[in-house]
């Protein structure tokens, strides 16, 4: 979609182009500068320095660590219990065993974690049948991120540009294959588009969840690093499989609500209705502790007659507010004191289990591309993840990520970039944004927790009719960061709305009323609506 304008000759270049700088990006960063000081690593950041999905992470890792009560194999199988048969097995056991290793690399980085008397303090969340959630109070991807900041400081051979956007893929076309040989990116305080060659390119770009109207997702969430996979040419799989969380703060707050974390459940908080009724265990044995899947449509289903709520005013309250400083104190700046009162929840847009299509090197479809952290589609979560998993496949396919690097490090041919193109027109932001709005609308109503085959083509429909009224935008004003995203939001829409039309099973996160057919006997437990 670049417009061409004028062209200067600017370009640069890296060994190792990171895009994204959450979890997955930075630990990846920090990998590659340690073993390979000779070597230039950039990374691309959307926003300013920190934020990031990881970032708004409350509950933690999920790592086995106490083999006294818990196990490798309990882990794996609750893994492939909440993925509800989709999981690649291979992948999942992969994961699993290698998290303690992996654990300890992040403390060795400067990562604390809270403890207790018999060692790290193990949080309980819904679908784990053992405590095995490694956190730092409820901010625990805060203290992630702050301290791989400080850690990937250190290394002089990285470069990250902060509030600059990716644009595309370079591609070059090689006899036999495509390879990727960078991107072209833009900057907040620049209007040019430049071009970055890399010897390995990485996507970390993380979520998707702007394309829904309510999210947990930060602004910056709006599936980049997918989209430009997808215009690439790189397979993309089980973008059908949305997760919401089930429990954020239902406010009038505008389109991103604060999340209450699973942990508050495993930490005994209930989920009740107005009137009082802890209603979980009408649909699942687990109650307050089945899987996000589950639970999700269950709170959807009762808040259809009435509001529902979480209760902690059961619990001991010094313990509450140490346990869960942030909830305690977000809660209060909107008036409710979860001590003495419960607090209206609503499920809201979190987690996308599909994405960039890998194997267990982080390799896409494309040569030298790989994606890593939720951008990517491992084959761990299936049609739903657990809870705290995904900070736990990251770093797991960071390693991954950079061993194959490490492996292909000197075998590099390099190919001459375009040149650099100058944003000559301003687009109109307020069209651009009507254009997101509709699209968010559509999406919450026609592809949110409950769909059907009608509701898809209609949304599928206007996905298609606002695709191509931004590209009569950009043929007139050219291309902008807003209009990137837009276009990115788009692809990502159609992608989930096509994808949900070719599923033909209900499973996990995806539910379908229209269907009758389900996976197998793991979807008893689920809602009937």
């Amino acid at each position: 979609m670049t417009k061409p304008g004028k062209e200067r000759n600017e370009n640069r270049h890296s060994d190792v182009l990171i895009i994204g700088a959450g979890i997955a990006g930075l630990c990846l960063g920090i990998k590659t500068a340690q073993r390979f000081p000779d070597k230039k690593i950039a990374i691309l950041s959307k926003d300013r320095p920190g934020e990031s999905n990881t970032q708004y992470a409350q509950g933690g890792i999920a790592v086995v660590t106490d083999l006294k009560n818990d196990s490798f194999q309990q882990h794996i199988s609750d893994t492939l219990l909440a993925g509800d048969g989709l999981c690649n097995e291979e992948v999942v056991r992969s994961v699993v065993k290698e998290g303690p290793e992996r654990l300890k690399e992040l403390i060795a980085w400067g990562t604390l974690f809270d403890k207790s008397s018999n060692g790290l303090d193990l949080g309980l969340e819904g679908g784990h049948s053992a405590h095995r959630i490694i956190h730092k109070k409820d901010k625990t991807g805060f203290h992630i991120i702050d301290s791989l900041l400080r850690m990937i400081a250190k290394f002089p051979n990285v470069e990250i540009l902060w509030n600059t956007l990716a644009v595309d893929l370079l591609i070059a076309e090689d006899k036999e294959n495509s390879r990727c040989i960078g991107s072209t990116f833009i900057s907040h305080d620049s209007r040019i588009i430049r071009s970055i060659q890399a010897s390995f390119t990485v996507l970390a770009t993380g979520g998707i969840g702007q394309v829904y109207s309510v999210t947990t997702n930060p602004k910056i969430a709006s599936g980049d690093g997918i989209a430009m996979a997808y215009r690439a040419g790189a397979k993309i799989r089980d973008m059908q499989f949305v997760q919401f969380h089930p429990t954020a703060i239902n406010s009038s707050q505008g389109d991103i609500t604060f999340l209450i974390s699973e942990a508050l459940r495993g930490f005994g908080a209930y989920l009740i209705t107005s009137d009082g009724n802890r209603f979980m265990f009408k649909y699942d044995k687990r109650g307050e502790m089945a899987p996000r899947d589950i639970v999700s449509r269950a709170i959807y289903k009762e808040s259809l007659h009435q509001l529902v709520y979480i209760d902690c005013r059961h619990l001991e309250k010094a313990e509450l507010i140490d346990h869960f400083p942030t909830i305690y104190q977000k809660c209060l700046s909107l008036g409710l004191d979860i001590t003495c009162e419960p607090v209206p929840v609503l499920p809201a847009a979190h987690y996308l289990c599909g994405g960039i299509d890998t194997n267990l090197c982080a390799q896409t479809s494309i040569n030298r591309l790989y994606a890593i952290g939720e951008c990517a589609r491992t084959g761990l979560h299936g049609a739903n993840r657990l809870a705290s998993n995904s900070l736990l496949e990251a770093l797991v396919f960071v390693h991954h990520c950079f061993q194959d690097i490490e492996t292909r490090m000197y075998h590099f041919v390099g190919t001459v970039l375009p040149s650099e193109m100058l944003i000559t027109h301003k687009s109109p932001s307020e069209k651009l944004f009507t254009i997101q709005s509709k699209l968010k609308l559509v999406m919450s109503q026609k592809a949110g927790i409950i769909r059907t085959n009608h509701g898809l083509k209609m949304g599928l429909d206007l996905v298609r009719r606002l695709s191509v009224e931004l590209e009569l935008i950009f043929l007139e004003f050219g291309i902008s960061w807003i209009l990137c995203e837009t276009r990115n939001l788009l692809i990502v829409a159609n992608l989930i709305l096509e994808q949900s039309l070719d599923q033909k099973e209900n499973r996990g996160t995806f539910y379908n009323q229209d269907i009758q057919k389900v996976g197998n006997s793991i979807l008893k437990h689920h809602v009937k609506i």
